[in-house]
């Protein structure tokens, strides 16, 4: 069994898959296991995947229901222990991340590195995640699937929802994270680039709304009060805090519980019990 299956998944995207392609078969460590999902592409796409067969262990060129049920499929493919999601158009950064980064898949459930973020004109941002995933970050940020190793044992019985057409990678960190409390390593090394032409990055409306429901689903009215509220007084000074609290004439009642909820679930979370 390999240590690493990475999985491709692409639609129509024959330019973006060929370098996604060409950024994994130029790695110089490759015990990995390659697999590449697309949805019966009317391009291009197909050509290119035969092009590069010999490097890859499986593939499949047929319908799909949309990017998770792609996704969900080149799981149930995949054989190795971690699993990373390089869409086409994104890219490893260069050819030694995965040398780098295989000596890190030690045990921990999830193991994430920092991640390159590329505009339509090329501007590049990196953005560097954080050592410490807290319940305050789930709620503003995510992980970039394209930067995280996830050990495949994670998804048994816990596919991508394939409802959602936008943040079921989010929902699949939250429950595993937060819920569950699987554990994790942030690796100083930025892994992919990500094309942020995507699904995602094109409908922050739809985001926010299937973000909304997921919280519905996940969490009690309770704790979701409590993230509504702790979101609110973070963007405010601590003075206009304080001034908005004592108006309800219920200072004591309100900040109290929620100021001790925040430092229990960040502890928690972040590990320190």
């Amino acid at each position: 069994m390999k240590q690493i299956s990475i999985i491709t998944i692409n639609y129509n995207n024959a330019s973006g898959l060929e370098k996604t392609i060409r950024s994994v078969v130029e790695q110089t460590y490759n015990e990995y296991e390659y697999i590449i999902i697309d949805g019966a592409s009317s391009d291009k796409s197909k050509e290119v995947i035969q092009e590069y067969q010999r490097y890859i262990d499986f593939w499949c060129s047929e319908k799909d229901s949309g990017i998770y049920n792609a996704m969900n499929k080149g799981i149930q493919k995949a054989s190795g222990e971690y699993l990373l999601f390089l869409n086409s158009g994104d890219v490893l950064n260069n050819s030694a991340v995965l040398a780098d980064i295989h000596g890190f898949l030690s045990g921990e459930d999830i193991v994430y590195g920092d991640l390159v973020f590329v505009r339509g004109d090329g501007e590049e941002t990196v953005f560097i995640y954080p050592d410490i995933l807290t319940v305050d970050y789930f709620l503003e940020r995510s992980l970039g699937h394209p930067a995280t190793f996830i050990k495949k044992e994670l998804f048994r019985n816990c596919l991508y929802t394939e409802s959602l057409k936008i943040v079921s990678d989010w929902e699949f960190f939250v429950k595993k994270i937060i819920l569950e409390g699987c554990s994790y390593r942030h690796v100083k090394r930025t892994i992919s680039n990500f094309d942020t032409n995507g699904v995602s990055s094109l409908s922050a409306k739809e985001c926010n709304r299937e973000r909304e429901l997921v919280l519905k689903q996940l969490f009690s009215p309770v704790l979701r009060e409590y993230f509504q509220e702790a979101e609110q007084l973070k963007k405010l000074p601590l003075l206009d805090v304080f001034l908005r609290l004592s108006k309800t004439r219920r200072l004591q009642y309100r900040i109290k519980p929620l100021l001790l909820f925040i430092l229990k679930t960040d502890d928690f979370f972040s590990g320190r019990k």
